[in-house]
């Protein structure tokens, strides 16, 4: 199989292609990324060197380019990871988070369809159904209405409902799947878990927003991968996938482990002003990959957890090298905390 995967230099595109290295030693594979922020080749430079990845430095957005690319390597198979993905730059500002996540889109489902790609994968988000209230034990299951909350849910949704039009209209072999929170190995550090190892490593106060009851469900990675790779060997398509870790967690009681597994005080909590339209609670039912697939999530959440921690604690080289002085001066600018 040749698989294209779109965003493979960032956190779970990457982890999706060691996954792949590990488990199929006949697939060849492809990773395209434009390297922005995020997006971190080191993480995956030595599978290219060694010939194990074919990688093209490239915007899902550039037409051209992509449509060159997709005519010389005839793939099987395009898994799109490539999206800006982080809440609160979508606040800041929509427009490049439009841009890439559904016009890029777009731009993919057109080659797709002129080279006779045999399945497009759109990995999604559970935040396109919008939130749950703290005191509800509902879950969103694959039917449930789309409410998005931040421009960056709102275009994560548009670019479903895109995916489903190519289905319905042109009959393109998609399906799409919809991931709880991730969590594990080479995730950016301005997401929860690694922002609040690394600042816990580092004696630095621990930003929390409003009062850090905000329940997610969190899932590891590597299950993740797992189930996209069932969805497109055995899924259906132009099918919808919720793939979560059944592991709902306040964002509260995350960082309190994390500060009692890294023996830190808890007086390094901050509290700061909440982000605007903070979605409460998001969980989502996994019934349908369960029954349909027979996946379900390996990794205990304590363990993934503790083994999430130790990798950035034996890591300190590659989370080091990415935080550089755009990222730094981000949040200095948007938080204003002298000890931050």
């Amino acid at each position: 199989m040749r698989q294209l995967v779109t965003g493979g230099a960032g956190f779970i595109g990457s982890n999706y292609i060691f996954y792949l290295l590990n488990k199929y030693s006949e697939d060849k594979i492809y990773c395209l990324d434009s390297l922005t922020y995020a997006g971190n080749y080191h993480t995956i430079e030595k599978a290219v060197k060694e010939g194990r990845v074919k990688f093209f430095n490239t915007d899902i957005t550039d037409k051209k380019e992509i449509d060159r690319i997709f005519k010389k390597y005839r793939f099987d198979v395009v898994v799109n990871f490539a999206a800006e993905s982080h809440v609160d730059r979508s606040i800041d500002d929509s427009s490049v988070f439009l841009n890439t996540n559904v016009i890029g889109t777009q731009v993919l489902l057109d080659s797709c369809l002129l080279n006779n790609v045999d399945r497009f994968h759109q990995v999604s988000t559970d935040e396109v159904y919008g939130d749950l209230s703290l005191d509800e034990e509902t879950k969103f299951i694959e039917t449930s209405p789309l409410s998005p909350s931040s421009p960056y849910s709102v275009s994560k949704a548009a670019a479903d409902l895109l995916v489903l039009s190519y289905f319905r209209t042109h009959q393109a072999n998609v399906t799409i799947s919809r991931c709880s929170n991730n969590y594990g190995p080479y995730q950016f550090p301005e997401k929860l878990i690694p922002l609040m190892i690394i600042n816990s490593l580092s004696n630095k106060k621990l930003p929390l927003y409003g009062d850090g009851l905000n329940v997610r469900d969190w899932l590891f990675v590597e299950d993740h991968c797992e189930a996209i790779d069932l969805i497109i060997r055995d899924g259906k398509s132009g099918e919808v996938y919720n793939i979560g870790g059944n592991n709902e967690k306040s964002n509260i009681s995350i960082v309190l482990t994390i500060l009692s597994e890294l023996n830190k005080s808890n007086s390094l909590i901050e509290y700061i002003e909440d982000r605007k339209g903070h979605d409460r609670r998001y969980a989502i039912d996994t019934n349908k990959i369960k029954q349909e697939l027979g996946w379900i999530p390996k990794t205990d959440f304590s363990q993934g957890l503790v083994n999430t921690i130790q990798w950035y604690i034996d890591n300190k080289y590659w989370w080091e090298k990415i935080i550089n002085e755009e990222y730094i001066n981000y949040y200095k600018k948007k938080y204003k905390k002298k000890g931050y």
